[in-house]
């Protein structure tokens, strides 16, 4: 996943959960202070990917060299196309 796409869910994970301790019942406090966790960690999650998002893409960039060989190497292993299927009427009905 690209670090935008994962930036933009977090920050929807992050106005949902503010949603949800907002119109939470108060009287377990347990919960909500399990939620505020949740919230505290998925904004410190988007601001380390905001903060480093060459370090994911220079990543991303070495990734399709293998894939490409382990590609290549799996399209050589399987024939080139399928044969047609055959029908017959006789097996129609």
């Amino acid at each position: 996943m690209k670090a935008k796409k994962a930036i933009k869910r977090l920050q929807r994970v992050d106005t949902l959960l503010g949603t949800v301790i907002d119109e939470y019942d108060a009287g377990n406090s347990g919960v909500n202070d399990m939620l505020r966790a949740a919230r505290s960690r998925v904004a410190s999650a988007s601001q380390a990917l905001a903060a480093s998002p060459a370090k994911a893409d220079s990543a991303r960039k070495r990734l399709p060299v293998a894939a490409k060989k382990r590609g290549a190497a799996a399209n050589r292993a399987k024939p080139s196309h399928k044969p047609p299927a055959v029908r017959s009427a006789e097996v129609a009905f």
